[in-house]
């Protein structure tokens, strides 16, 4: 495409073109091998059936393949997101955060950014050194062992994660989609013909039956089927605005709705969740198999009882969905704010008095719906894997990457329709102004001249 042809293209062109070329640097980038590891014998240690891999598989699985590749992309945007919850849960319960979220505005929402960037850089820094200090415990992975490897590693993991962060605020801005969840989702996407074909390859070595593929490929399409449903979902509250006089005719008297969805928080609770529980195990996961002093002797025990598909692991992502399912509605929805714009511009509930009644009547109704979207999101994300785990050993891609991927194309698709819808606008109203001019001048030239 020469420059002529792109200056002519419209603005969601050019913000398609934006988000695809950011998804290719990043996949380009998760094959790019941090310097000093033995590629080869990290894929073999990687793929050894007796090892405990199980959280090893889903963070590579978020991570598009990058883990098992060991490249610079390894970490994702994990470190990125843990800090965006650290920050959110202390804006709740700091009260100088929660001053900048509530009534710093758009200067609060920049500040609190920052300090979540800033907070990126030390997690960051302190998985890869995690992952520096296993793999150099490793015998044969590293080429060079030594205090070189574990700064360099360091260095590029941690770079690496800064870089997808930026990376994801300009898809955003400039761009269409959340940037990191479409990182996130181009991740999973990633994977998902290779998944496809370990379950064939299953499948044809008899080690999964005709029966139990039919079953995971049915729960995947009714899953999917749910999924649409759920976000779709809301309920649409009446809201009455009084009549007034004005002049000799009466006005005023509308009606329109209020629309809570079932599932507020959307994919939020699911990534969240899936990220708090990867950052303390990974770097347990690698030193599991190290030689490790007597008082941590438990440590391997516990990261086998952390992995994807254990009872432990099930119970710990459930209740954190739940948490994050309710604390992101109450981050992301005030009731309070709600009733006393309701009640400045004359609108109240049928039944209802404006003020404190109405935003009670709010809570009570945003807490059901919210108790039926972590429900919805708990068994999306567990049930597909308890099935999995059970019948389909080694797939890893569960009803957590459905959601995700369903939810971040749901969005994706939304914003392109509303662009579309604006540009529609804009041209109407281009032709408007244009057949305005011409018919002014058409009326001046036919106009009799009188002398």
């Amino acid at each position: 495409m020469n420059m002529g042809t792109f200056a002519k293209a419209t603005e969601l062109h050019k913000r398609l073109l934006f988000t695809l070329l950011a998804l290719l640097v990043y996949r380009i980038g998760t094959y790019v091998p941090i310097p000093g590891i033995n590629s080869e014998a990290f894929l073999q240690f990687f793929q050894n059936p007796d090892g405990q891999r199980g959280i090893l598989d889903m963070f590579n699985m978020f991570s598009g393949g990058a883990v098992e590749r060991m490249a610079v992309f390894a970490l994702n945007v994990t470190p990125y997101i843990s800090a965006s919850i650290i920050v959110q849960l202390m804006g709740a319960v700091y009260p100088p955060w929660e001053k900048l979220r509530k009534e710093g505005g758009e200067s609060g929402r920049k500040q609190l950014n920052q300090y979540t960037r800033y907070l990126t850089v030390v997690l960051a820094l302190f998985q890869s050194a995690g992952i520096a200090i296993g793999l150099n415990a490793q015998a044969g992975l590293v080429d060079a062992p030594g205090l070189f490897f574990i700064v360099s590693t360091i260095t590029c993991l941690t770079g690496g994660t800064m870089f997808l962060m930026w990376l994801g605020e300009q898809v955003t801005a400039r761009g269409v989609g959340n940037g990191i969840s479409l990182i996130i989702f181009a991740g999973i996407v990633a994977v998902l013909p290779g998944t496809i074909a370990r379950m064939f390859g299953l499948a044809q070595q008899g080690q999964l039956s005709v029966f139990i593929l039919l079953l995971i490929t049915l729960i995947a399409v009714a899953t999917v089927v749910f999924i649409v449903f759920m976000e779709r979902a809301q309920r649409r509250l009446l809201i009455q605005y009084p009549k007034r006089q004005e002049g000799n005719r009466m006005a005023g008297g509308e009606r329109s709705f209020l629309p809570l969805k079932v599932n507020t928080a959307g994919v939020i609770p699911a990534i969240f969740a899936s990220s708090l529980l990867m950052l303390p195990t990974t770097v347990a996961q690698f030193t599991a198999t190290a030689n490790l002093p007597a008082w941590l002797s438990w440590l391997p025990a516990a990261t086998s009882q952390l992995s994807h598909g254990q009872p432990v692991f099930m119970v710990l992502y459930g209740l954190l969905i739940i948490f994050f399912c309710f604390f992101y509605t109450s981050i992301t929805f005030n009731p309070e704010d709600t009733a006393e714009n309701l009640r400045k511009y004359g609108g109240f509930l049928p039944g209802i008095r404006p003020g404190k009644r109405t935003a009670e009547y709010l809570d009570y109704v945003l807490t059901r719906l919210t108790t039926i979207g972590a429900a919805y999101i708990t068994a999306v994300c567990l049930i597909p894997e308890m099935i999995i785990a059970n019948f389909g050993a080694g797939l890893a891609f569960g009803g957590t990457s459905i959601l995700i991927v369903v939810s971040v194309t749901m969005d994706t698709v939304a914003q392109i329709q509303s662009h579309l819808l604006a540009h529609q606008y804009e041209g109407l109203i281009k032709k408007a102004k244009l057949r305005g001019r011409g018919q002014t001048r058409t009326k001046g030239t036919t106009a009799p001249v009188r002398r």
